[in-house]
């Protein structure tokens, strides 16, 4: 074989395998970036002994001298999984870090849409009560209504707008993670049964039942102020959004086996809640659906409240969908919270 034809045919068995190997670096690539990257210097060294023994047996050498040749490439393959290794690791950060950076895009837009929902949702709550005192006071000026009574729905509306800039500077407090936490121990069950009178005028308007449930005295290392907000407004939020005749129930217990907790579950006759939304419940100034949107009063962030101090004590709230004793459908938000 003249030289000229034993360099094409080495040329050809190493494209061959080259080719080969570069199909199998691309498809595994494709799943295990990392593996792929420490295949390729594999795949090069093989391209080259693949020719170079090609060439060698086209001369006509030896078999001692050929497998010579090879071992001599073979050498290479230790310095070649080496630098595979470094590709791999390279190859591994780079897509941890891009993986981060797109949910940390991610996650800024889903941030600014949530910011941009709230702040319109809360505009809109704001001219509500801002409009009644405008037709209050137009309406005293025109004598068309008493001081008294003016003043008496001024006062109403003033407080309206009160209670939703005090649920905006809770939810800045909690979510800024500089809220510092009086833990003490306290009786859980004590600030579910103050919860309940406490709302006990409000669901005497609205017409509904209020019962609670301590399955037995639970005491837990938690901030009582906090956790008394979050129970009001899980309460509170359970009584506007069930209809006149329900029943509201307040449940206190201990977590499950293996679960050093406190459970407190409020159950509602709301209608339920579509299982589409249920993700979105406790996000700040979400609406949904007319079941649970809020109604006299508040900024709609009073269940993103709850769940901010739920996370501040590193517990958790959960909603469910369930079916009442009476046949009827409601939902049940549990609040759980180490002890």
């Amino acid at each position: 074989m003249t030289p000229l034809a034993g360099v094409a045919l080495a040329a050809g068995v190493a494209a061959a395998v080259g080719a080969l190997g570069a199909a199998a670096v691309v498809a595994v690539g494709r799943r295990r970036p990392s593996v792929a990257a420490v295949l390729a210097p594999l795949v090069v060294v093989a391209s080259v002994a693949a020719g170079v023994y090609a060439s060698a047996r086209a001369m006509f050498l030896s078999e001692a001298d050929s497998v010579t040749v090879l071992w001599l490439l073979l050498a290479t393959v230790p310095v070649a999984l080496g630098v595979g290794a470094a590709l791999a690791v390279r190859t591994h950060r780079l897509t941890a870090e891009r993986t981060a950076a797109l949910a940390a895009r991610r996650r800024d837009r889903e941030v600014e849409e949530r910011r941009r929902e709230l702040v319109a949702w809360v505009s809109h709550d704001l001219r509500t009560p801002l409009a009644a005192v405008r037709a209050l006071a137009e309406a005293m000026e025109d004598e068309v209504t008493s001081p008294a009574d003016a003043a008496a729905g001024i006062l109403a509306e003033n407080g309206r707008m009160s209670d939703m800039v005090d649920d905006l500077l809770a939810l800045s407090r909690l979510q800024s993670g500089t809220l510092e936490l009086r833990r003490e121990p306290t009786d859980v069950g004590d600030l579910a049964s103050d919860t309940l009178a406490a709302a006990g005028t409000l669901a005497g308007a609205a017409g509904v039942r209020l019962t609670g449930e301590v399955t037995e005295q639970v005491v837990a290392d938690v901030d009582a102020r906090e956790v008394s907000r979050a129970l009001g407004n899980l309460v509170g939020n359970a009584v506007r959004h069930t209809p006149r005749g329900g029943t509201v129930c307040v449940r206190v217990l201990t977590g499950g086996p293996g679960e050093d907790a406190v459970v407190v579950q409020v159950t509602d006759a709301c209608g339920g809640i579509p299982d589409a939304d249920l993700p979105r419940v406790f996000e700040a100034g979400w609406r949904g659906t007319a079941a649970r949107t809020p109604g006299g009063g508040g900024a709609g962030i009073g269940l993103s409240i709850v769940r901010s101090v739920a996370e501040a004590h590193g517990g958790r709230v959960d909603v469910d969908n369930v079916v009442l004793p009476d046949g009827g459908r409601g939902c049940r938000f549990t609040l759980t919270l180490p002890r």
